[in-house]
């Protein structure tokens, strides 16, 4: 997720670039994601981390077309917000990317199984692409990039080493999940409408 940076808030304002910059210029030619969910936890005596010290939430969904098919993208923290993966199926996605650096104290527990979660809910492809581990960063990534099908299954993954992770991706397949088990029709967002709105 911070690939021309270090990973922790310390880091952020030293690396930082105006934007337009280099790197929003390149990135400006796939697409643009503002990160919607900042990752704020404290799990105590284990680690405490803010964001929100340092980073403002973004406000739009990101999506790109590819001559195969509606891609999405999500930042590491929003991969645990279903809803965000379900706004992207909404909108037509097959595939979502969620470029992340899960820690060591939730990865190991949570990684996979928000992936395939996300996966499976929307029946969707969902990718996860990870900084490999390094020790003597302030902040340890999990590592293990990972990509789930749309029946919740393990395609390809690794560790937490340096790594390129491979998967082929049939939207044919896709169709086939959908038919057999046709919840992106069948889900009554009528009655949802209203559920989640602030009172």
């Amino acid at each position: 997720e911070c690939f021309n940076s270090p990973y922790g808030t310390k880091y952020f304002k030293a690396y930082s670039e105006t934007v337009p910059g280099t790197t929003t210029q390149a990135l400006s030619e796939i697409a643009k994601e503002n990160k919607m969910h900042l990752f704020d936890i404290d799990v105590p005596g284990k680690i405490s981390f803010h964001e929100s010290d340092v980073l403002s939430p973004g406000n739009e969904f990101a999506t790109f077309d590819t001559p195969y098919c509606k891609v999405g993208l999500g930042i590491c923290y929003d991969l645990r917000f279903p809803e965000m993966a379900q706004a992207y199926g909404k909108k037509g996605c097959q595939f979502v990317i969620y470029p992340g650096a899960f820690n060591t104290i939730t990865g190991p527990v949570h990684w996979e199984l928000l992936q395939r979660s996300r996966a499976l809910d929307n029946q969707i492809y969902v990718a996860s692409c990870s900084p490999a581990r390094d020790v003597s960063s302030d902040y340890i990534a999990w590592g293990h990039s990972t990509v789930i099908n749309p029946w919740g299954t393990v395609m390809s993954t690794c560790d937490e080493k340096e790594q390129i992770v491979y998967a082929d991706i049939d939207l044919n397949y896709l169709d086939e999940v959908r038919s057999q088990i046709p919840v992106t029709v069948q889900k009554r967002y009528d009655m949802y409408s209203g559920a989640f709105e602030n009172n």
